[in-house]
């Protein structure tokens, strides 16, 4: 884990006087809207994006396709109803220089965008985006036919030399540190001259419906794919070269991001309704309904969205996370405060992520008195009473709710940084207070 950082800034986290009882509008899902960006980026014709999310990492993906030569007109949908981005394709060009900020989707999903570019594109990005894997999609375009300089590191930064085209083809790759190595290789492939066959050799694979959420969306702008769910081998995707079309996307709200307000919810014993819950998602947040439903709390989809009620108790957990490892900050947050141990199983790849988040939860936790043990491939977590002090965020979205979710029930937790939830999550705190006051946001 990188040291912990001094910020001056502290967030006093705001004690729950009571039961919550509010309405929380989240705002759009970050995987979705830059999935969105890069096939609308790719496709023939232009298309529309409603309701993105506008957030440092979305804001950081349509700044580095304009600088390849995407227009991205930011404005109202043509029929009035809320924000709507219009992309229209136009040349992939270099020379260019993408600035990655610390977004996984950005440093992963652009190198094959750029290996279609003509001319050269450098990659950087955030100090921590240069200790982030990057060597699965490195190899990958190189065994497809792509020029890349990174000094052998397998890592940021790096130029991709691009050409025009890509021949694709078939590659091998492990992905095991990260699902968005698959991801990236298959949201380009239509426009590569073969397509793309995609072939997982290392161990489990994490976060699969995020994989999932990719080929959704690929099907969705008319692209031909493949998929072990569907029939195909395991652990194998194939997509065709063809065309991508212009569509009208609305984004869902982020469900991952609907955690901390579900959780006060579990916490206090109150209410909290999430607007627009679609019936059917790929989003790895969707789990948070049986998640925490086990660990005390009731739910149902009404028209006006999930309905999420606390019970008043909280119970701890055994669960595997593998598929939804990014839910593992606010789950830990949670089981902190049960009246029974947890153990969080089947994420070993968090150590790998904005910041060593098992690491992170591990200190953090413990320092504001609790007893949290890191195993090889989780946490095991036994509640203990919490006393106030400083959280901690490492530049960690995910890490900052989690400090707010606790600071819910503890007096006195201060977040430091708090402003790194912007990351995917803008105004938070604004969000935060409002939900505590009732009014929701």
């Amino acid at each position: 884990m990188t040291e912990t950082p001094v910020h001056p800034a502290l967030w006093p986290a705001p004690l729950a006087s009571g039961a919550v009882d509010a309405t929380v509008t989240v705002p759009g899902s970050k995987s979705v809207t830059n999935r969105g960006l890069v096939l609308a980026a790719l496709a023939a014709e232009p298309g529309w994006l409603r309701r993105p999310l506008r957030s440092r990492d979305t804001l950081l993906m349509a700044e580095a396709l304009r600088t390849l030569g995407v227009g991205i007109e930011e404005g109202v949908g043509p029929d009035g109803s809320g924000e709507a981005w219009r992309v229209i394709p136009a040349g992939l060009h270099g020379p260019a220089t993408v600035d990655v900020g610390n977004a996984g989707t950005v440093m992963r999903f652009l190198p094959p965008v750029a290996a279609l570019a003509d001319g050269p594109v450098r990659f950087d990005g955030d100090p921590r985006s240069y200790e982030r894997p990057l060597g699965g999609v490195i190899e990958g375009l190189r065994a497809l036919g792509a020029r890349i300089d990174d000094d052998n590191r397998g890592a940021l930064p790096m130029t991709v030399h691009g050409v025009g085209a890509l021949e694709g083809g078939r590659v091998e790759i492990d992905a095991s540190s990260s699902s968005q190595f698959v991801s990236a290789l298959l949201l380009s492939a239509p426009r590569f001259n073969q397509g793309v066959e995609v072939r997982h050799v290392g161990s489990t694979l994490p976060s699969m419906p995020h994989i999932r959420m990719t080929v959704d969306m690929l099907r969705c702008v008319g692209a031909q794919v493949d998929e072990p769910e569907t029939g195909g081998e395991p652990n194998v995707w194939r997509v065709s070269h063809s065309a991508l079309l212009g569509r009208d996307l609305t984004v869902e709200p982020d469900l991952s991001n609907a955690q901390p307000f579900l959780a006060a919810a579990l916490i206090t014993g109150g209410t909290v309704v999430i607007p627009d819950w679609p019936v059917r998602t790929t989003q790895p947040g969707d789990q948070l309904r049986q998640i925490f439903t086990e660990m005390g709390g009731t739910c149902q989809l009404a028209d006006r969205g999930l309905v999420f009620n606390g019970s008043g108790r909280i119970h701890g957990i055994d669960v595997d996370l593998s598929e939804v490892g990014e839910l593992t900050p606010g789950i830990a947050a949670v089981a902190a405060l049960a009246d029974s141990p947890s153990t969080l199983r089947g994420v070993a790849h968090l150590r790998l992520h904005e910041t060593d988040r098992l690491a992170a939860l591990t200190k953090e936790i413990n320092e504001l008195g609790g007893d949290v043990t890191e195993t090889e491939d989780g946490l095991h977590i036994r509640p203990r009473p919490l006393h106030g002090g400083v959280f901690h965020t490492y530049d960690d979205h995910r890490m900052a709710t989690a400090g707010a979710i606790i600071g819910l029930a503890v007096d006195g937790v201060q977040i430091e940084n708090v402003a790194t939830t912007a990351k995917t999550l803008p105004d938070f705190p604004d969000m935060w207070s409002s939900m505590l006051a009732g009014s929701g946001s």
